[in-house]
């Protein structure tokens, strides 16, 4: 009797258990938290899947991804993800009961120079049984160790592999499972358990809700962090990164990876210090693109600002510095100072003819010794109304300063000089910073300013070559992806952006450029567009793919280039002057047209050449020199023409013959 009362008490104990069960698995869903609830603040970004299995599976087989898995940075967050598969590989039933549940990968830098991620896995009701939880010991192969700690009364499971000699950090809060191998990620995230940032955060969850659960997976940029994830892969973080940082608070995107490119669209919202340019770009409509038709081929970077007007523009920019007393006195104060000097009125003589579009370039040019290959591009409403107060605020500048300079033509183009210093700053902000002292040409309907003429003359070149991006078909397909009006477009040619960078950077950067050459270049044209929408940006991203052999028919790659060995000749007859090409001097490029005197010096600091300048122009005394430093040709110029005898010697300055011009 008594067996028999104990086995019904045992029947009826796992028939309730069995009903808990059921009950907590089907019907208890009071007790979940949100994934994002357990991302530490300090995220740079964050990808999220609903149905990580399938979306994976069709990653991995893209042939992007295939490529991008062979570079250091993406095979970590790969091989990562295959540990965990591998760990558990000999209870694959369990995991596969995990299914496509919701998953949320964060970056972190956790360390100077140090990145790490963390992985949060809704587990759903699947938690509530506890089967992983409880079975970790048992699902885990031979080549592992496990123990257990705790960090603020929540268990960490702690899995090392005796091979690699590297822990996974294992923890179970709620419904969702966290794992790093980084142990302070996982404390920092159940840090948040308690207090959670990020997904309280008003700005991101506006963005969260724009975005949805559409496409393969979803982005989010927190941009707070940008510059120390930035300062991880370089020294110190450029003047676009600063910007950003302190502008803006969240992207999100929801994205496909697709055969060619990854597509991308979302939102961008700005923060309470966003820049006033930004701001007022928000408010001021959109303009359409038409500046891209004279911006060179060999463009790197191709940043367009789009408005309804100028007028409209300039008014909301005005408008938002009176939001801050003392930026706005500081921007009175300069304004004032440039119309009181020069006597102009610089919404009548300079903003009155500027149309709906303005471009900052950076070139990869291909005459000038420049790193900073950058120009300001204006367009204009009618032309012949900017030629006529330009050319007076030229006059004012004769009239009040001693530069005095005369307008060079390059080309049939006439290139001027505005030495106003600081003048774009103090009217347009801190993004213009660099256009100082400018010189200046006209194209078409066009203004183009740079510190750099021979920047200027790259762009005449371009242009009445007709290598410009509109006769670009790579661009122009690209380019009709977008809307063809916006408020802020960027437009990024990485091959262009690489010679750029690889021919102004020391010889350690060199050598880690060529070493990742492939995995930069391998998206050749990528585009970034951001549209207002209330008080946010719409944003579309789009990066093309390419694999590398393609790109690099495609360009000519300066690192590729095969480098010229000069050798100092012993004997006159091995220097093999030729008297009918030594006095054709191929076209200079003085980088100061101001300047009395052109220099350029060997690698050794002696000097190559040297030359008189007037205006801009060859005029005066031409003296070439060998290697070691002895007289090669003496010449004189006169309005850039040769004139005059010219003489050439050999290696010991002994005269070899003369022409006259």
């Amino acid at each position: 009797m008594k067996k028999r009362s104990l086995f019904l008490l045992i029947i009826t104990f796992i028939i309730s258990f069995g009903l808990y069960q059921v009950y907590v698995f089907y019907f208890d869903n009071n007790d979940n938290i949100q994934s994002i609830y357990l991302v530490p603040k300090d995220a740079v970004y964050i990808i999220e899947s609903q149905k990580p299995i399938n979306n994976w599976d069709a990653i991995s087989k893209n042939d992007i991804w295939k490529h991008l898995n062979t570079n250091t940075y993406f095979n970590t967050l790969a091989t990562n993800l295959n540990k965990l598969d591998t760990i558990f590989k000999q209870k694959q039933g369990i995991f596969n009961r995990i299914g496509n549940r919701e998953i949320l990968i964060s970056a972190h830098v956790y360390a100077p120079k140090q990145y790490g991620f963390l992985y949060v896995v809704d587990l759903q009701k699947i938690a509530k049984l506890n089967v992983i939880k409880n079975n970790l010991n048992t699902v885990i192969n031979s080549n592992y160790k496990v123990s257990k700690r705790y960090y603020k009364e929540n268990e960490i499971t702690e899995i090392y592999d005796v091979k690699k000699y590297e822990t996974l950090y294992i923890s179970f809060i709620k419904n969702q499972m966290i794992a790093s191998y980084t142990h302070t990620l996982v404390e920092a995230s159940i840090d948040q358990y308690s207090n959670p940032e990020i997904g309280r955060n008003l700005n991101f969850i506006e963005v969260k809700k724009h975005v949805g659960y559409n496409d393969m997976f979803r982005l989010y940029f927190q941009y707070d962090y940008l510059d120390e994830f930035v300062n991880v892969f370089s020294e110190t973080p450029g003047d676009l990164t600063k910007t950003l940082s302190q502008s803006l608070e969240f992207s999100g995107f929801s994205f496909d990876i697709e055969k060619n490119a990854i597509v991308a669209n979302g939102i961008t919202n700005t923060n309470d210090q966003a820049s006033t340019y930004l701001k007022a770009l928000q408010k001021s409509g959109q303009g359409k693109r038409t500046i891209k038709n004279i911006v060179p081929k060999n463009t790197a970077i191709y940043l367009s600002f789009g408005f309804k007007s100028f007028e409209d523009f300039y008014s909301n920019f005005e408008t938002i510095q009176k939001e801050n007393p003392e930026q706005f006195k500081s921007y009175a104060e300069g304004t004032s100072q440039i119309e009181s000097f020069l006597k102009i009125n610089l919404k009548t003589h300079f903003m009155s003819w500027i149309d709906d579009e303005i471009a900052l370039i950076q070139l990869h040019s291909n005459v000038s010794d420049s790193k900073k290959d950058v120009a300001l591009i204006l367009k204009t409403k009618a032309i012949d109304d900017a030629k006529d107060n330009l050319n007076f605020i030229l006059e004012q500048i004769r009239k009040r300063t001693p530069v005095k300079f005369k307008e060079v033509n390059y080309k049939g183009y006439t290139i001027n000089f505005m030495s106003i210093k600081g003048f774009f700053k103090i009217i347009l902000g801190d993004l213009f910073s660099n256009i100082e002292k400018p010189y200046f040409t006209i194209i078409d309907d066009y203004v183009i300013f740079s510190n750099e003429p021979n920047t200027l003359k790259s762009i005449i070149n371009a242009y009445t070559n007709k290598e410009t991006l509109n006769y670009f078909k790579a661009f122009n397909d690209f380019d009709n992806r977008f809307n063809n009006k916006s408020s802020v477009f960027a437009y990024i040619n990485t091959p262009n952006l690489y010679n750029t960078a690889y021919d102004f950077v020391d010889i350690a950067t060199k050598k880690q450029l060529k070493t990742n050459k492939d995995y930069f270049i391998c998206f050749p044209q990528i585009g970034i567009q951001l549209t207002p929408s209330k008080n946010d940006f719409k944003s579309q991203l789009i990066l093309e793919y390419q694999k590398p052999d393609k790109v690099k028919s495609n360009y000519t790659f300066d690192d590729a280039k095969p480098k010229t060995v000069i050798t100092t000749p012993t004997s006159p007859t091995e220097e093999n002057i030729n008297k009918d090409t030594v006095f054709n001097i191929p076209e200079l490029y003085p980088s100061d047209l101001t300047a009395r005197l052109f220099t350029k010096k060997y690698s050794n600091g002696n000097t190559k050449f040297s030359v008189e300048l007037k205006d801009g122009l060859k005029h005066g005394s031409y003296e070439a020199y060998y290697q070691n430093g002895n007289l090669k040709i003496s010449g004189k110029y006169r309005k850039d023409k040769q004139v005059g005898t010219w003489k050439a010697y050999d290696i010991n300055e002994n005269l070899i013959f003369k022409t006259r011009f």
